[in-house]
């Protein structure tokens, strides 16, 4: 699988990312069996870049991970965290679920949010102690939505002496929005932004303002939420935006990307999965999975063809404006056969 590097730094990413969160019992509970299977089948498709976090089921996703890596040399993979929630125990540990944020484990912690210099060395600490590990990769500061001005102050400059001091090898912050990530990479030295949700198929509010910024100073971006939680799998009524159900006008504007890619004879979630890679500054697409199954259905949707016509099509029909930058299609692609009616 294509590797790239991330910014100006000597880290690499695979094409494919695989994002652990459903490690840690996203929305529904995964075993370990069933964890550790889709850590190797990640594996085995080529995937070398593995993301998780604290916040994922309570460091359930970063214990999951780091068992499941431990047998593989630590230098053939790229390893990714976040900083900015510390977990703190809980004292009625058994009285409640972690529901309400979206983990089906018991709550043993709460989550204390903290961006201090300080609180980015401790929540490091933890996260190795819990992914078995002596270094990672990539840190990240996670959703300083509300804490900006001490992600800024404190806790970015603290990782910038970790990676001078080769603790870390690339640093950067991880979004569901574009604004904040634009700011900081402006104003500091940061490797590479993870938006999630805001360049995709169905929206580009990345392109904006983060995407140029990035690709003006040679910094690298990884697309996640590709699918923008689930809509563009399967778009019917219900179906989730957001991490809500989609409010009509989404759900139609959905329902006629799926019918244009129909009529070329592909996948809607395969054009979703590629489009992001159209934008030089994009170095990688992180994929969610909770099993062997769905890690091997990405790889696949991957590989597939896309004729240009897709993409042209989508333009024709006011469905990607035409300065949006689209994949270049392979020279098989080029050669297939639209299947548009004539």
């Amino acid at each position: 699988m294509r590797t790239t590097r991330l910014g100006g730094s000597t880290v690499p990413v695979s094409e494919l990312a695989l994002g652990c969160a459903a490690l840690g019992n996203l929305f529904h509970p995964v075993t370990d069996e069933t964890a550790h299977a889709t850590v190797d089948a990640a594996w085995d498709a080529g995937i070398r870049t593995f993301d998780t976090a604290p916040h994922y089921g309570l460091g359930r996703s970063e214990r999951r991970l780091g068992a499941a890596l431990r047998d593989r040399p630590r230098d053939t993979y790229t390893l990714s965290t976040k900083v900015g929630r510390l977990l703190v125990p809980h004292p009625d540990s058994g009285a409640c679920d972690d529901l309400a944020h979206g983990f089906a484990v018991s709550a043993t912690h709460h989550r204390v949010w903290d961006f201090s210099a300080d609180g980015v060395l401790r929540s490091l600490e933890a996260s190795l102690e819990r992914l078995g590990v002596d270094h990672v990769d990539v840190a990240l500061l996670h959703d300083p939505d509300d804490h900006a001005e001490q992600a800024l102050r404190e806790a970015y400059p603290a990782l910038e002496r970790l990676r001078a001091e080769g603790v870390i090898g690339a640093i950067g912050i991880g979004m569901n929005q574009s604004a904040l990530p634009a700011r900081f990479v402006r104003e500091t030295d940061i490797d590479v932004v993870l938006l999630a949700g805001r360049y995709t198929l169905l929206e580009q509010d990345g392109l904006t303002e983060l995407l140029p910024e990035a690709a003006a100073r040679g910094r690298s971006v990884v697309i996640g939420g590709v699918f923008n939680s689930g809509l563009l799998t399967t778009p019917r009524p219900g179906a989730t935006y957001d991490y809500a159900p989609a409010p009509q006008p989404v759900l139609d504007r959905a329902l006629r990307l799926l019918a244009v890619c129909e009529r070329h004879g592909v996948p809607l979630r395969a054009a979703a999965l590629r489009f992001p890679f159209g934008h030089p500054a994009v170095a990688s697409v992180l994929t969610g999975a909770r099993s062997p199954h769905e890690v091997h259905d990405t790889v696949e949707q991957l590989t597939r063809p896309i004729p240009d016509a897709l993409w042209d099509e989508l333009r024709a029909e006011g469905l990607l404006d035409p300065g949006i930058p689209v994949p270049a299609a392979t020279p098989t692609e080029q050669a297939m056969p639209s299947k548009e009616p004539s």
